[in-house]
């Protein structure tokens, strides 16, 4: 009881030093500059993981049960898989995931993408797109935008948002709140449901949610 105690005041603090971060949008000197910290954040970074299978098997559920006969999905910003292994893992379908950095090529079901552009292949051709990295893009209406357009009729777009995407910093562009997120979305498209991780417990101080974003048609 005492450590929960002392976990929750670290989380309260945590949570204050937060709401000090800045918003906002990192501005880039140009589209180069914007790739070579990508490449340069993912490389230094290559050995973590940020995505939790527990959360994946999580949304698979969701997803199983939003969706019929479901056939193909995108990871967008995966880094090193796993978001696409494990969604395969779960429902048992073709996932495609995608990163900036050349080291994409060493991964599984992975590809060296701009997640800002689409394939035609992939218009009105897929499920379910998802990713824990739009605080990566220099566009996030844009990116959001080229996303929606890859749906299918009755698929969706599964935002993931935690306490660590307020921060705007020249790796992470693009950082809000979920509300800022909740913005980002409408009124253009239709904000289905906003799920909570079940790793969400009142004591950590991360908390992470699932924006689910569809057409309004």
């Amino acid at each position: 009881m005492i450590k929960k105690a002392r976990t929750l005041m670290i989380s309260l603090k945590k949570i204050f030093l937060n709401r000090r971060k800045k918003e906002g949008l990192f501005k880039y000197k140009n589209y180069n500059h914007y790739k070579k910290v990508q490449i340069e954040g993912n490389i230094r970074k290559i050995n973590n993981c940020w995505v939790d299978e527990n959360n994946i098997r999580f949304l698979s559920k969701y997803l199983e049960k939003k969706i019929s006969n479901i056939k193909f999905g995108i990871c967008h910003g995966t880094r090193r898989g796993k978001e696409q292994e494990w969604f395969r893992k779960y429902l048992g379908v073709d996932v495609l995931g995608t990163d900036i950095s050349p080291t994409a090529n060493q991964f599984p079901n992975t590809i060296e993408w701009d997640f800002h552009k689409i394939k035609s292949r992939w218009i009105n051709n897929t499920d379910f797109i998802y990713s824990n990295s739009l605080d990566h893009s220099y566009n996030p209406k844009e990116c959001l935008s080229s996303w929606m357009e890859c749906l299918k009729i009755g698929g969706v777009v599964i935002l993931e948002w935690s306490t660590g995407h307020i921060e705007s910093t020249e790796l992470d562009p693009f950082g809000g709140t979920l509300k800022t997120y909740k913005k980002l979305v409408q009124p253009e498209y239709k904000i289905v449901k906003i799920l909570k991780s079940p790793n969400n417990r009142f004591w950590n101080y991360k908390k992470t949610f699932f924006v689910v974003v569809s057409h309004k048609n």
